[in-house]
């Protein structure tokens, strides 16, 4: 869709901050009304939709994408969207580890020690329960304890800190880290640079400094960061 307005504004009402287009409230996919909590995070979005030059594309629109996933899915489905959350405790990308049978997997797992491991920590001492971690294939399953006090903390949270987490978790494959995220323990270049530990040695087997990387790859990866700080700058608002 072309950009058809001039002037982008906020004005706030009573039940929120509104983002205004020449006078009238953007709308969600649903058609509800663009509610914003605070007017940091309306500047914020009036900022995004000021920064369309010609053609307004959702997919570069990374906070208006947050809070229209917030009023049109999470408000309707956030039980049954917290059930698949939750199950990716036991498949959790942290706890999952390279065995060491070549140098190459050795040096990448002790990769995977050094980034993942202060992360595991974490997640015991804020949950009082210490994550199993493997070297097989077979999958996990991490005990009673530890899924009750993550649902409960999920449960605390309000819709948009929960529509950050809906977002980050398949992000990145880890419910733990995204909870580190949430909380504002884990900035969003080192959640990324924990997620990509295979990739970069990908990189580096196949000499991408040299001859280039997968496009698209490249392309996935530049989204994810955006995507990551988009959702950072959302919690930095609350």
């Amino acid at each position: 869709m072309k950009r058809f307005y001039t002037l982008v504004s906020t004005e706030k009402t009573p039940e929120g901050w509104q983002i205004l287009l020449d006078g009238r409230a953007v709308k969600t996919p649903m058609k509800k009304t663009m509610l914003v909590p605070n007017e940091a995070l309306a500047n914020l979005v009036m900022n995004e939709w000021s920064a369309v030059e010609e053609t307004i594309d959702p997919n570069t629109m990374p906070l208006t994408q947050i809070l229209s996933t917030q009023l049109d899915r999470v408000a309707a489905e956030r039980e049954a969207m917290r059930g698949q959350l939750l199950k990716y405790l036991d498949t959790d990308l942290v706890c999952y580890r390279t065995p060491p049978n070549t140098p190459e997997e050795k040096t990448q797992g002790e990769e995977q020690d050094k980034l993942w491991n202060p992360w595991c920590d974490w997640f015991e001492k804020r949950f009082g329960q210490k994550l199993q971690t493997t070297m097989d294939i077979a999958a996990l399953k991490q005990n009673a304890e530890a899924h009750e006090n993550v649902k409960a903390a999920v449960d605390e949270m309000d819709d948009l800190r929960f529509t950050v987490l809906q977002l980050t978790v398949p992000l990145s494959g880890s419910l733990v880290l995204a909870l580190a995220f949430v909380e504002k323990e884990l900035e969003p270049r080192a959640m990324y640079e924990a997620t990509h530990i295979e990739e970069r040695f990908k990189d580096e087997m196949y000499k991408a400094e040299k001859y280039g990387r997968d496009p698209m790859q490249e392309k996935k990866e530049t989204e994810m960061m955006r995507d990551l700080e988009a959702a950072r700058a959302v919690l930095e608002t609350l």
